[in-house]
């Protein structure tokens, strides 16, 4: 049996958004938007470690939610860097004397913002990394969203990226050591560990990013469809 750690990244702002405060704790459908990628990173790994990357300055809030919302999940709040890649990093640090034991064999990181990948992805993506040492989820883009003509197939990248958990805190090390900062996980393990191809696994059109108003308008009607499905 896997023994998982996920990491979820909350720890940006809300300029592109416009508001004051960090988007991932407004509210959505009934719960704050990090509630339901918690919830969701988390429903098919009982017992996982889970890591939440957070600004220092989102302590007091990041514990009340959690206490009310879900308190059944156990989260550890990490503090964020000034980069993407720094925050990574610190949750990994955090979570290395566990790695370096072997109590943890595959590492998840998910982005706060994407409130609505399903637990089956972040299950898909799990196994995938045990079997190729890496995997992320990936959707094909249509040649009409690009202004160039070409041959290539082209995708669009999601999160949850997962790897296997040694070989991402090396990967991580590393680039402390010679100052390389990737602009996600699997572009670090890219630079560190070229021979681990990671599996694209096929994404999903619902696991939208909130970054715009208009992104938490679309996630409230797809988690409404979602409900009246289940009835």
């Amino acid at each position: 049996m896997m023994r998982i750690a996920v990491v979820v990244l909350a720890a940006g702002s809300g300029s592109r958004f416009g508001h004051s405060t960090n988007k991932v704790w407004l509210p959505l459908h009934g719960l704050r938007i990090i509630s339901h990628s918690l919830l969701n990173a988390t429903n098919s790994f009982p017992g996982c470690r889970v890591v939440l990357v957070i600004d220092p300055v989102d302590t007091d809030e990041a514990i009340e939610v959690l206490a009310r919302e879900i308190p059944q999940i156990s989260v550890e709040l990490v503090n964020g860097g000034r980069t993407r890649h720094e925050s990574e990093f610190n949750a990994l640090k955090h979570l290395a004397p566990d790695i370096e034991i072997g109590d943890i064999d595959i590492v998840l990181i998910h982005d706060g913002a994407r409130p609505l990948a399903s637990a089956h992805l972040f299950n898909e993506v799990a196994m995938a990394a045990e079997s190729h040492g890496g995997a992320l989820p990936a959707i094909d883009v249509d040649p009409f969203e690009i202004d160039i003509v070409t041959a290539d197939r082209i995708a669009r990248v999601q999160t949850p990226q997962a790897f296997r958990a040694k070989e991402v805190l090396a990967a991580y090390v590393r680039a402390e050591e010679n100052g390389f900062t990737g602009t996600d996980t699997a572009a670090c393990m890219e630079q560190y560990f070229p021979n681990i191809e990671s599996l694209a696994v096929p994404g999903e059109v619902t696991n939208i990013k909130i970054t715009y108003p208009h992104d938490l308008v679309l996630a409230e009607e797809i988690i409404a469809q979602r409900s009246s499905e289940q009835i």
